[in-house]
This record gives C-alpha cells, sequence and structure tokens, in this order.
C-alpha cells in the first residue's frame, strides 16, 4: 500500500507512535489509510451539515475494512461573497482547495480519498486535487437545498436577488422583500436550482466521480445522503484494492459525456471553466471548440431553475442523472463504456427510467434540439465567450445596441441603481477577468438587478456569471481587458452586435480604429498587490484554459 512509507519498518517507529497517539491500534494501520476530506464549515449552507455525512463515509470506511481518517477543506460561499471584494475569492479559492488537498494527501501518503464538497468551487477543487494526485478517490456531496415557498410558488435565493431590484425599481415593499428573503433558503444544501454548484455535482456522477444519486438527492433526505455516504465509504476501499484511479475514469470519453449532460439539462456556464480545468490536471486537451460541437448534436430535455420553474428535488423525483443519460443515450450522444467507480457507464442505465416526462422529456419531445451553453466568438472575443442559451428569451438571442461600458463590478451596481442603465444597451462590464478582477468575480448582483427592475439589455464581461443568472449575459471574453483583449478598446456608444444562434460577437467598428485605439491602449495599475490574489494574478491563465495556476 501507498501508506506503507509512514508506517512499515523500524525507521516508521516515531511516525506509529504519533498515529498512537490520536488512538489509532497497530491493526488500524495494518489498513488502506483513507482520508475523509469534509468541507464542512459554518458559513456555507451547502456545508452546514457536512459533518453527518463524513461521519456516514468514515462508517462505510471501517466496515469494508479501511481506515478512515478525517481532514478538513476550506470553501467560500459565493452567495454571501457575492457583490463585494469577497467574490475575487470565490474562483481563486478553487486552486486554495485542491493544492491543500495534494498537500495533506501527499505528506501523510494516503492509499484513497472520500472528498465531500457541496458548493460551488468546492466540487471542481476537489476533483482537480483528485485528478492531480491520481490515487483512488470518489466523491459524494452535500445535495441540494429544497426550493423554498413563497405565496403558493416555489423560489430559490436567485429570485432573491432579482428581488433586490424590484425592490429598488419601486415594485415590491420593503415587507415583501423580507418576507421573500426569509422563505428562500429553508434549509441546507446547494442553492435550489440548475446552478453552478448542483451541476458541477450531477456531472460528478457522468464523469464517474460519484455514484448515482450525487447530484440530485436532496440535502434534506438525510437517510438517504447517509446512505449514499457509507456506499461511498465502502466503494473508495474496494477502488483501493483493484487501484482504480482518478485518471482511469477521467478520459476523454468522460469529459465528452460530461459536457453532453451539461448541454442535456442546460446547466451553468461555469462549467466551461471547471471542466477545461479538470481536464487540464487530467492531462487532457478540452478546446471550447468540443463544447459547441456537442451542443449541437445534444438535445436540451430538462429545463429547471433559474431558466424553468422545476428544482433538483423534482429531477430527484424523475430518475435523476441516471434517467436524463438514459434518454441522451437514446440518440446515441453518450460513451457507455466510459469507466466509472462502480463500472462500465452503461450499467447505471439498466434500469433508468423517467417518471416524470414533464421534468425529463423525450428525446422526440425536447425543450430544444440543441443544448443549453453556447460558445461566442468575434472581434470582440478572438479567444471565444461563453453564453447561457437555454436561459435567455427568444427576443434577446440576437441583439445590436450601443456599448455602455464600465471598469468594474462596482460602477455599474452604483449606474443601476442610479438610474443610469436604459433599455437597448449592451452593458460591458471589464476588468473583471481572472488576472484583471483578480479572480474573475460572478456578476450575479447586477444581472439579477436588471431582471428585476425589467430592463431590456444584453450584458458582457471578461468575468463571469452565476449559474443563478439568466438573460442575455455574456461572459469568459477572451483575451481579458488586463491582457488588452479587444474588450479594453470598447468606448460607450460603439455598436456591439450579439448572435447567438449565428455564435457571432461583433464590435461594430472599422479594424484601422481598433488598431488605432489598440496602439493608445495602456495597461491599468493591478487594484491588488499585495497577498494571494497579487500572486494569483501573476499566475493565472486566460478563462478560455480554465483560470488555472501554472
Amino acid at each position: 500500500m501507498r501508506s506503507d512509507i509512514v508506517k512499515k519498518g523500524s525507521t516508521k517507529a516515531a511516525h506509529r507512535a504519533l498515529f498512537y497517539a490520536m488512538g489509532f491500534t497497530p491493526e488500524d494501520l495494518e489498513k488502506p489509510l483513507i482520508g475523509i476530506v469534509n468541507a464542512f464549515n459554518e458559513i456555507i449552507p451547502g456545508h452546514g451539515h457536512l459533518k453527518d455525512l463524513a461521519q456516514a463515509a468514515k462508517l462505510g470506511v471501517s466496515a469494508a475494512g479501511g481506515t478512515p481518517i478525517e481532514v478538513p477543506a476550506i470553501g467560500v460561499c459565493d452567495g454571501i461573497a457575492m457583490g463585494h471584494k469577497g467574490m475575487n475569492f470565490s474562483l481563486p479559492s478553487r486552486e486554495l482547495i485542491a493544492d491543500s488537498i495534494e498537500a495533506v494527501a501527499q505528506a501523510h501518503a494516503l492509499d484513497g480519498l472520500v472528498l465531500i464538497p457541496n458548493c460551488d468551487k468546492i466540487v471542481p477543487g476537489m476533483l482537480m486535487a483528485a485528478a492531480r494526485l491520481n490515487i483512488p478517490c470518489i466523491v459524494v456531496s452535500g445535495g441540494p437545498m429544497l426550493a423554498g415557498r413563497y405565496q403558493g410558488k416555489s423560489i430559490s435565493v436567485s429570485q432573491i436577488f432579482e428581488a433586490a431590484g424590484q425592490f429598488e425599481s419601486g415594485k415590491i415593499s420593503a415587507e415583501e422583500l423580507a418576507a421573500m428573503e426569509q422563505s428562500a433558503c429553508p434549509g441546507y444544501g446547494s442553492c435550489a436550482g440548475l446552478f453552478t454548484a448542483n451541476t458541477m455535482n450531477c456531472l460528478t456522477e457522468v464523469l464517474g466521480m460519484a455514484l448515482p444519486g450525487n447530484g440530485t438527492i436532496p440535502a434534506a433526505n438525510s437517510g438517504a445522503r447517509k446512505m449514499l455516504a457509507k456506499r461511498s465509504g465502502a466503494q473508495i476501499v474496494d477502488l483501493v484494492k483493484k487501484d482504480v484511479k482518478p485518471r482511469d475514469i477521467l478520459t476523454q470519453k468522460a469529459f465528452e459525456n460530461a459536457i453532453t449532460l451539461d448541454m442535456g439539462i442546460g446547466g451553468s456556464s461555469n462549467t466551461v471553466l471547471h471542466l477545461t480545468a479538470l481536464a487540464y490536471e487530467a492531462g487532457i486537451e478540452l478546446p471550447l471548440s468540443l463544447f459547441d460541437s456537442i451542443s449541437a448534436k445534444t438535445p436540451y430535455i430538462t429545463k429547471l431553475s433559474p431558466g424553468g420553474t422545476h428544482h433538483l428535488q423534482d429531477l430527484n423525483e424523475a430518475g435523476g442523472i441516471n434517467a436524463v443519460m438514459y434518454e441522451l443515450n437514446r440518440a446515441g450522444v453518450l460513451h457507455t463504456d466510459a469507466l466509472t467507480v462502480t463500472g462500465p457507464l452503461r450499467d447505471r442505465l439498466e434500469n433508468a427510467k423517467t417518471s416524470c416526462p414533464d421534468v425529463i422529456h423525450s428525446m422526440e419531445n425536447p425543450y430544444r434540439k440543441t443544448g443549453g451553453i453556447a460558445v461566442l466568438s468575434g472581434n470582440l472575443a478572438p479567444d471565444n465567450a461563453i453564453v447561457k442559451e437555454s436561459a435567455v428569451g427568444e427576443d434577446m438571442l440576437v441583439f445590436k445596441g450601443p456599448a455602455h461600458v464600465f471598469n468594474s463590478e462596482e460602477e455599474v451596481l452604483k449606474a443601476l441603481l442610479d438610474k443610469q442603465v436604459h433599455d437597448g444597451e449592451v452593458v460591458v462590464i471589464r476588468y473583471e477577468g481572472p488576472k484583471g478582477g483578480p479572480g474573475m468575480k460572478e456578476m450575479l448582483n447586477p444581472t439579477a438587478i436588471i431582471t428585476g427592475m425589467g430592463l431590456r439589455v444584453a450584458l458582457l464581461t471578461d468575468g463571469r456569471f452565476s449559474g443563478a443568472t439568466r438573460g442575455a449575459c455574456i461572459g469568459h471574453v477572451c483575451p481579458e481587458a488586463m491582457e488588452g483583449g479587444p474588450i479594453a478598446l470598447v468606448e460607450d456608444g460603439d455598436l456591439i452586435s450579439i448572435d447567438i444562434p449565428k455564435r457571432s460577437l461583433q464590435l461594430l467598428i472599422s479594424e484601422e480604429e481598433m488598431e488605432k485605439r489598440r496602439q493608445a491602449w495602456v495597461r491599468p495599475e493591478p487594484r491588488i498587490t499585495s497577498g494571494y490574489l497579487a500572486r494569483y494574478a501573476k499566475l493565472v491563465t486566460s478563462a478560455n484554459k480554465g483560470a488555472v495556476l501554472i
């Protein structure tokens, strides 16, 4: 076993003594040492219950003949970090999570890991660590939050972000806002709706790194969640014994399957960023063109919040991710021979079925014939941009308007509250990319306020949008402004043309004018010059390469 280097032989007597100090027995040290990486904390609603799942996973490991060892992982709540300087740390925390898990697992020669995340950057950060370490790993998440209820309708946190815009425009009262905010999030779990966390937890199933149900069993269904954790604990011991490693599972076929599912369910646009970063750690090239080519042949068959009215609990009742994959496989767009932690993917589809056809549509009756995410390009985004097409209204798929340019999220928020943004504009938010932000902040606050106010505008940014964002919101514009990309050269009043069906994003000025502006452009001074974010800005790659550190 890998862990023999810390527990076998006369030269490891001191090492064993340190284990004994914590109550380990000599018999414990004869078994595989399994790290239980627990991201529990008391600041993320999706993580407040992870202690129970860690305990269940430890029982599963012990029952299967392993020795569980719990270790911590950090996390940032995107919702609480949203709209202020805290959001600069959200995406960069993904790299901290991956690095810290690598450090703990390597320093102590652990034989395998049960990874227990739930929310936005914690799931991809743990998956990246698994691919980098390439020791047996399995993921068991905390599960989605139940939708809240307000005036007889299901709501989630995304409606509360939008309610701020409704309040500012006088559409609802302060009392109504207070009633809504106290109803939207009824308990533990990753925010209800197909936002980034839930999308990544669903994709972890099709990637093969988790057991069925990982993405959809609600956190409130604690019995089923604990059962999943116990089974995951037992499964990791089997993976260690068989020496099945993440890179055996995270193959090209697995990534293509994940992209296919992503398109079929209309997942968060952030998954493009995270899948690309995960592929980098697994040693696989994942060009953005692959997302678009898979989208072109994958039908969109579920419509969950924020694009629709259903939530993850509805998808779970309808048969979960296995049922979605069953339908997608009928079109022949999945690699069913891809390996998972339990064997070939095809084994999961044998008994899969859809029990709620209004939640999971059939291949014959899709919401759309193509997938939920689109990759745009043009003279404004030579290295591409990303939009969640499934969340864009039909009247905004093709749009042309004058640019209203802002050099930070804070500037656009002030302009919105001062009623300075008007119908028909293309709001440009720049210097918010991986290097410029730094940290590539999510722009849910401005998009939600715009939706709440009822403004008909498009947005584009070199930052990114939350999985809860809906509307004509185009992110990941590359190259980013801080690198001198064309988005840095846009001026107020410039006409911008957006054609999502044709995958086009164009700044309607001449090449001569573009070059004149390019020559006059001066890189601004970094916003942050010390600490982790300053180091991050120097090392991070472009969004189209996953915003990984090199």
